[in-house]
């Protein structure tokens, strides 16, 4: 099969015709068509190759060659529903374990981030026997009902009538833009002593606790890393009104952040969540996600008498492309090449801050990084159309990269893990030019190179 099967044209043409008008593509303006990718590389149809900063979901990189034949070997052999008996899923699930705390030993295998988080939402709620969600500002946790009701990345949109009375809604822990900040002695507490306020005015409401849920990191939210401690806290006052603590791995898990395995041990080795959900790089691009919680947490679950299970979720295909992933982040060394290229990457920002007024703020752990860009570094007023300005002025140099955040003034960089420091000096290198020259200055500097063309090399 060739790489292309229509010419680009046609491809937008159908794509309006019969894809969902509220579908979102990257760089909706001049979208780009991607045939191949390889690594932390993807290839458009003219054969010009991108350097891809946005796509965590191909975790080890692109089309990782044992991930695919892990794939395909297994597919060759068996797939079928997981309520058969086979090893893979054991075995897996055995592996998954030994990276989290011991605590955490019960895996329920699903498809999605999204079917994950709801499954732990269904969890938590028969466990504590309550209805009442804590969530915080500018999450996204998935985009089904029960999700889209705890996301304010998605449900601020919708009046205070459609909105469930059951959800509530925490300050994000941003020392940056937050309510609380870097020069406050104590953000931590603060920010974890506004969710047990919150508590009491639930409880004064009639109100029960059944979970707080946070992404260990939040990505949508604005590349936010909660200052150290706040999660203990915060879990302490959860599990005293009877709720449980849900950390949403699905974006910054599998050794992202570097120092650690999982994001939420950034906090510290003396905080274990109740339940953990994760997705995208679990299998590098293969649908699937797991919900790992505590033995008690799953009995309570088995005590509805509702019995559960998943038709794909942990089948053999998936646990064998599972496992193959947490062979290639160990046999390359891939949590250790966070670590590394993301503090290289972290002084490379750190010199922009530096150098260009227009960048307020450098957020980084591993190769999970945010560059925030304002106007004003006093009043911190949102360069959101600065950052729209970048990520396309970036693309038109053969760069990915997206913006996000409460006010989209919040450059992401979540590329596959095999990112080098070489790949670092390529994209900050650019975006000095750009946030430096005028747009005719940075045309003329790049014109001559462009971007590298290579299918030769896939």
């Amino acid at each position: 099969m060739s790489a292309e099967t229509f010419v680009k044209g046609k491809t937008i043409e159908l794509r309006k015709k019969h894809i969902g008008p509220s579908c979102k593509i990257f760089f909706s303006h001049d979208p780009i068509k991607i045939v191949k990718a390889k690594g932390q590389y993807m290839y458009d149809e003219k054969g010009r190759r991108y350097l891809d900063c946005i796509n965590n979901v191909a975790h080890v990189g692109h089309c990782h060659p044992d991930v695919v034949k892990a794939g395909a070997q297994q597919m060759e052999l068996l797939n079928t529903n997981s309520r058969f008996l086979h090893d893979n899923l054991v075995l897996y699930a055995q592996r998954l374990q030994a990276t989290l705390p011991d605590k955490l030993s019960v895996c329920y295998f699903v498809n999605s981030g999204s079917e994950a988080n709801d499954l732990a939402l269904r969890l938590a709620w028969q466990y504590s026997g309550h209805k009442d969600v804590i969530t915080l500002e500018n999450a996204y946790h998935g985009h089904v009902s029960s999700l889209i009701a705890i996301s304010p990345y998605k449900f601020i949109q919708l009046s205070d009538t459609e909105q469930i009375q059951s959800v509530h809604v925490a300050p994000s822990p941003d020392v940056y833009r937050g309510k609380y900040r870097a020069d406050h002695p104590d953000p931590a507490s603060a920010y974890a002593d506004e969710v047990k306020d919150m508590i009491h005015r639930v409880h004064e409401k009639g109100g029960k606790i059944a979970a707080f849920i946070a992404e260990s990191l939040q990505s949508c939210g604005g590349q936010v890393i909660p200052p150290p401690g706040y999660f203990q806290q915060v879990a302490q006052h959860v599990r005293q009104a009877g709720g449980v603590f849900i950390a949403d791995e699905v974006q910054v898990g599998f050794g992202r952040v570097g120092t650690h395995f999982w994001a939420f041990q950034l906090q510290g080795e003396d905080f274990v969540p109740d339940i953990v959900t994760m997705g995208k790089p679990i299998g590098n691009g293969h649908p699937m996600s797991c919900v790992v919680t505590t033995k008690e947490v799953a009995e309570s679950f088995m005590a509805s008498g509702i019995e559960y299970f998943n038709t794909f979720g942990g089948n053999p295909v998936s646990c064998a492309i599972g496992m193959a992933v947490l062979d290639v982040l160990e046999k390359e060394d891939l949590q250790g090449n966070a670590l590394r290229v993301g503090r290289y990457l972290t002084g490379l920002l750190e010199e922009q801050k530096e150098k260009h007024p227009l960048v307020g703020d450098i957020r980084c752990q591993g190769l999970f990084a945010g560059v925030e860009l304002v106007k004003d570094r006093l009043k911190l007023t949102p360069a959101t159309a600065e950052a729209q300005e970048v990520i396309y002025r970036l693309k038109e140099q053969c760069i990915l990269l997206s913006a996000d955040g409460p006010h989209r003034n919040v450059l992401k960089l979540k590329p596959p893990m095999c990112f080098t420091k070489e790949d670092a000096d390529l994209l900050v290198g650019k975006l000095d030019h750009i946030l430096t020259g005028t747009r005719s200055s940075v045309h003329s500097t790049f014109l001559f190179s462009g971007c590298p063309r290579g299918f030769s090399k896939l």
